[in-house]
């Protein structure tokens, strides 16, 4: 039994510090004195004015948006053609099949004096050709291409879309739609 009331006692001893502590601990907090006053209004920051969006510059020429226009096809009498442009206008660029030749021409409309450098990059291949001034109405550079060169296999199945570059003129970016195909085959 003595172990008993030696712990009671123990007990009994700790309560008066606890007791002590709790009031310190309480005497700490300060007593409210009123409503508390609401934080003082800050002025509300400037609106941001939105940048716009700036496009990455394109690692490659296929990430270039295309050329606006479309492709237009239609048979001649020894041959085809297919015509891509915007409505309204003048044909930008023209693939014509001279089937008696067993040639295709690429056909820009560009002015020049004398032969100018005409490059065609495709998803497989890219080629630098010489295309020179065409006598006519319309002032056009062209350069010729066996029908079964694999260049224009090329451009036919150039993930959708291949590129003529022509020294002085913007770089047209073009789709690779059916009537390219159509003239190439129309040829062949």
């Amino acid at each position: 039994m003595k172990r008993l009331n030696v712990k009671k006692m123990r007990a009994l001893a700790i309560l008066p510090i606890m007791a002590a502590a709790s009031l310190t601990a309480a005497g700490c907090v300060p007593k409210p004195r009123g409503p508390v006053p609401p934080p003082p209004m800050s002025q509300p920051a400037p609106a941001a004015v939105p940048m716009p969006p700036i496009a990455p510059a394109p690692q490659n020429w296929m990430d270039i948006p295309a050329t606006p226009g479309d492709w237009g096809y239609r048979a001649t009498p020894g041959g085809s053609q297919a015509l891509f442009g915007a409505e309204g206008t003048e044909a930008q660029f023209m693939l014509q099949c001279t089937r008696a030749a067993g040639q295709i021409a690429l056909v820009r409309i560009h002015e020049a004096a004398g032969p100018v450098p005409m490059r065609i990059l495709t998803e497989t291949q890219d080629r630098v050709l010489t295309a020179t001034p065409d006598g006519g109405d319309l002032p056009t550079v062209s350069a010729q291409l066996p029908a079964r060169d694999p260049l224009l296999d090329a451009m036919a199945i150039s993930k959708g879309r291949f590129a003529v570059e022509v020294t002085g003129m913007q770089t047209l970016y073009l789709p690779s739609w059916p009537e390219v195909s159509r003239v190439i085959e129309d040829c062949r």
